[in-house]
């Protein structure tokens, strides 16, 4: 007679399961944090310490995956002046001045998180903020964090001035006589960005676990976080991770792109071989290591391959930013690639994109296929003729999808400011899957809202959430269907993660990371996604999040 089969740890009873693409009505078996068994009847299974959940019919899907997340600098802005809720000039004084009445001792008002939507032509000005503090410097970078908004006093004291000139990497907004008004773009961010005191060891502690928190509560129990290291304004991270791991506080699947300095060259190499092991005998990944190509569109600084267009519609001399020039970009990726790295590079316009492709299909060309899961995150605009490429390449498109609608970043900021080719290339998902290539989704939070539902929503719909039915969709032949867009969710970022059969399906001998949802999200109104919320969330079957 056979071993009788353990006692399950947990029993999720009365749900519906998708499995290959449909709903089954069955329970899920969990023992020691591992799908045991799938079906109809697993009653057998409870023993006297198994907890059973009843779902009375709610929906359980795999639990999902992020590629591209900031959670410590999400998280400290939570913990900050947190102006993400908000879409006002006077939504966000009066966000500012609660908490500066709050906190007085504080010698820096920071946070951050408004929207370049809110102003005209998208940039703020320092003279609100005058008259709300004029004593204290304010730092907020924006959402996308590739701007910031200061008040005049923060200019003064980095001295910033008339005659200061415009970094190498960055733009200081100024008005007609050449003054700062109260923007900086980029590089020139952290003129103000280095003299704000940085975080405590226990605020960064705070903020991942605030982060965690939040990011579990709409299904994610695994993310790359792509900024750990010294960069952009932010404190090395990795030793907050190290700790959240030993301490046992981290419950999420975690991996680090490490940050590549691009005022440094391949002399960096051996330091991030070195913290790769670090992290590694701690039991973390941070074989990933983040190059951050280009800016963005709505500030010119993406790198186009046609010049930016003026407000009167006429060619500028603009081709916007490349950090890294395309010889020294092939250079990196073949040395990190050579060294077991994966790279993981920023490229949003559609100069970006052909360098970054051209750099890892220089790699392939110098050590062979290394089967090292490269990716470009958020993709923005691709050349026609470097759509295939990614597929050739087995490049992973690392797409954004809450990005992919007519917003007014989209519609106002962004395509009246592009050559005409490129305005037709926006977020070409349907494109990319078409021609081969692998797709993960992120969120890049706290540039943007987290949850992979309402992603998810965007992907398949092209409209945002907020948007009225029958909104006009953006390019809507490059949909994906809700399976794609739950894949990239799940499977896809599994894989470029390097955790593909062990996580992203409800299969037995898989890891119990389990979301239950509100609404059936298969069915033919594909709306339904933005309306629909996480219920419950389990990692390795343990409970992170219950609404």
């Amino acid at each position: 007679m056979g071993a009788l089969p353990l006692p399950a740890d947990l029993l999720l009873r009365g749900g519906r399961v998708l499995r290959e693409g449909r709903w089954d009505d069955a329970a899920v078996a969990v023992q020691g944090g591992r799908i045991t068994a799938i079906g109809a009847d697993l009653d057998a299974l409870v023993g006297p310490g198994t907890v059973v959940e009843e779902l009375e019919g709610r929906w359980v899907l795999p639990a999902f995956h992020d590629s591209h997340v900031h959670p410590i600098q999400a998280g400290l802005e939570m913990n900050q002046c947190d102006l993400t809720g908000l879409s006002t000039l006077e939504g966000y004084l009066d966000a500012i001045g609660s908490y500066a009445a709050a906190d007085p001792d504080r010698s820096w008002v920071t946070g951050g998180g408004w929207s370049m939507d809110s102003f005209p032509g998208g940039v703020p000005s320092a003279a609100p903020l005058d008259r709300l503090l004029p004593d204290r410097p304010v730092f907020l970078p924006n959402r996308d964090h590739h701007s910031a908004w200061v008040n005049s006093r923060a200019l003064e004291v980095a001295g910033i001035d008339v005659h200061t000139p415009d970094p190498a990497d960055g733009r200081i907004e100024r008005d007609a006589a050449g003054r700062p008004t109260g923007a900086l773009h980029e590089g020139a961010m952290a003129l103000v960005g280095s003299l704000v005191p940085a975080p405590t060891t226990s605020d960064l502690t705070e903020a991942l676990l605030t982060a965690q928190r939040h990011l579990h509560s709409v299904g994610i129990v695994g993310w790359q976080d792509a900024l750990v290291g010294e960069g952009l304004g932010m404190p090395d991270s990795l030793p907050t991770y190290l700790a959240a791991r030993e301490s046992g506080e981290l419950t999420a699947k975690v991996v680090l792109a490490q940050w590549w300095d691009r005022d440094r060259g391949v002399e960096q190499l051996p330091e991030l071989i070195d913290r790769r092991a670090l992290a590694a005998r701690a039991g973390l990944d941070a074989a990933s290591v983040k190059l951050m190509q280009d800016g963005v569109c709505e500030t010119h600084t993406a790198a186009m391959l046609s010049p930016y267009l003026d407000a009167h519609g006429q060619l500028t001399d603009n081709r916007g930013l490349s950090f890294i020039s395309a010889d020294a970009l092939a250079a990196y990726v073949a040395a990190l690639d050579a060294n077991g790295f994966q790279a993981h590079i920023h490229a949003l316009g559609d100069r970006a994109v052909r360098d970054s492709l051209d750099a890892i299909e220089h790699a392939r060309a110098v050590n062979g296929a290394s089967g090292l899961r490269h990716h470009l995150a958020h993709v923005q605009v691709v050349d026609a003729a470097d759509v295939p490429r990614f597929g050739a390449l087995e490049v992973t498109a690392n797409i954004q999808p809450l990005w992919a609608c007519l917003d007014e970043a989209v519609e106002v900021l962004t395509l009246p400011f592009l050559a005409p080719g490129a305005r037709d290339r926006q977020y070409v998902f349907g494109s990319l899957l078409r021609t081969g290539a692998r797709i993960a989704c992120g969120s890049d939070w706290p540039v943007s809202d987290p949850a992979p539902l309402l992603g998810m929503h965007v992907a398949v719909n092209r409209r945002s959430p907020d948007q009225p039915a029958d909104a006009v969709p953006l390019l809507p032949e490059e949909a994906l269907s809700v399976a794609e867009a739950l894949a990239g969710y799940t499977t896809g970022t599994a894989h470029l993660n390097r955790l593909e059969g062990t996580t992203g399906r409800i299969e037995p001998g898989y890891a119990a990371d389990l979301v239950v949802v509100d609404h059936d999200i298969l069915g033919t109104d594909t709306t339904v996604l933005g309306r629909t919320q996480v219920t419950r969330t389990y990692v390795d079957g343990r409970e992170v999040h219950r609404r």
